[in-house]
């Protein structure tokens, strides 16, 4: 039986992966690389692609890895422990601007940029693992997922709500802002990762194969409820990764750089922090929701219809700063279908772990978990190259000036950049979620 203090040492791996690094990235990204580092849309949109395919070799080799790693700390811990400082190094240095000219630039944001990439894979992969040999009782799965995603959106609130707040301390340009921001959150993703790597424990140990061979491999592709649910993955980070990567530009272009009202600084981070909030409470309660509804795949489905609702119903709110509060609350009634899917995710890749167990013989936890990770990275990277790509077909255009060094932007159609970025935000979303559906419709396991 898992102890408290285990699983918020577990929830303190994915505060310091989901709701620091990768919330960070899912929502300054691209805003950050076109308005304050200086790249063209098209090096911000092409760099996405690239990380992409390069994940897509990275993640699985990494899964394979893991899952056959000895040491005195277990098989998936020790690239928690030891992969922790690193972890916060490059994500400090990718917030950093050189002072760099244009290809002096792309060269720095795409070789930090994979790095980041490659880091992020070599720590939440195993971390992602650990739910399959922590425990082989289902509720518990459940409770450990659960506390994961409270620990990912409670440590994301705090991120995005207080980082505004943090840039007027720090003061100076936008430039400098992010690196001492970079810095400072990096070392925060570092202990927390330091400290999940520590707290938790591996009570079962994975079925190893007796040397390395391409069968797991040949076998995944043959797991039909590995296939959906890799999809369904990749959904639900298409359906974030549109949101986040959009919102900078919908409050630089829509709505003004910051709405204050009462002393409360609105700007797209903390207008983002009122889902988070939402998907924190919801994301606690989503092992009760799973319980009453019957099983995994309809409490799944259940959510994902909320989303696609109130996510089309965004698209119909007047693009103007006096509905604020209409448009805050239309995000929290999306970010309870979030809330309530997102442990379940998680969740069902451990039930796919144990199918695929239970069928070959040997465990490959580790590989098929990178499959998850693999689509969070997948799903929001190339959302928010679509975003770069769509905006700078709108009208958008961004990048630094070979002279000066600076950064500049041009807009040449307004109204139809702001069109682009509120569809964004809505529609594509909500069409995503179909997809989505359609998938849960044919994913074969009931439980």
């Amino acid at each position: 039986m898992a102890t408290l203090k285990e699983k918020i040492g577990y929830a303190l791996g994915d505060a310091a992966a989901g709701g620091i690094t990768w919330k960070i990235m899912s929502i300054a990204f691209p805003l950050f690389f076109t308005n304050v580092f200086g790249l063209t849309v098209a090096d911000t949109a092409t760099l996405m692609l690239i990380a992409r395919m390069f994940d897509v070799v990275t993640d699985p080799l990494m899964g394979s890895l893991a899952d056959r790693t000895q040491s005195r700390w277990g098989t998936y811990r020790p690239w928690l422990i030891f992969g922790a400082i690193p972890f916060g190094l490059i994500f400090a240095l990718l917030l950093f601007t050189p002072e760099f000219g244009p290809m002096g630039k792309r060269i720095y944001a795409y070789s930090l940029y994979l790095l980041m990439m490659a880091m992020y894979t070599a720590v939440n992969v195993p971390y992602g693992s650990l739910l399959g040999v922590m425990t082989d009782d289902d509720n518990e799965k459940n409770q450990f997922s659960s506390y994961r995603m409270v620990g990912a959106y409670a440590m994301g609130f705090i991120t995005l709500f207080a980082f505004p707040y943090l840039q007027k301390m720090v003061g100076g340009t936008e430039q400098h802002q992010y690196a001492m921001l970079g810095a400072f959150f990096g070392i925060i993703a570092a202990l927390g990762t330091l400290a999940c790597g520590l707290l938790t424990k591996e009570r079962l140990k994975p079925v190893r194969a007796e040397k390395f061979s391409f069968k797991p491999f040949k076998d995944l592709v043959k797991n039909k409820p590995w296939i959906y649910l890799t999809l369904i993955g990749i959904c639900t980070n298409f359906f974030n990764g549109f949101r986040y990567a959009v919102a900078g530009y919908m409050f630089d272009y829509i709505l003004g750089k910051e709405i204050t009202i009462s002393g409360l600084i609105i700007n797209y981070t903390v207008f983002m922090t009122f889902g988070e909030v939402t998907c924190m409470i919801f994301g606690g309660l989503s092992p009760k929701f799973t319980q009453w509804m019957g099983s995994k795949r309809k409490a799944f489905t259940v959510a994902a219809i909320i989303c696609a609702v109130f996510s089309t119903l965004y698209f119909f709110i007047p693009k103007d700063p006096a509905y604020i509060w209409v448009l805050v609350a239309i995000v929290v009634f999306t970010s309870v279908g979030i809330g309530l899917y997102s442990p379940l995710l998680w969740s069902m890749y451990a039930d796919v772990a144990d199918y695929a167990t239970e069928k070959n013989g040997t465990s490959s936890t580790g590989l098929i978990f990178s499959s998850g990770t693999m689509a969070q990275k997948f799903g929001t990277a190339i959302s928010g190259s679509l975003v770069a790509l769509l905006l700078g077909i709108s009208g958008f255009i961004s990048g630094t000036d070979p002279t000066t060094g600076q950064t500049f932007i041009e807009i040449t159609d307004m109204e139809s950049v702001r069109n682009m970025i509120w569809a964004l935000f809505s529609l594509f979303p909500a069409f995503i979620v179909l997809i989505m559906l359609y998938l849960l419709y044919k994913y074969p396991i009931k439980k």
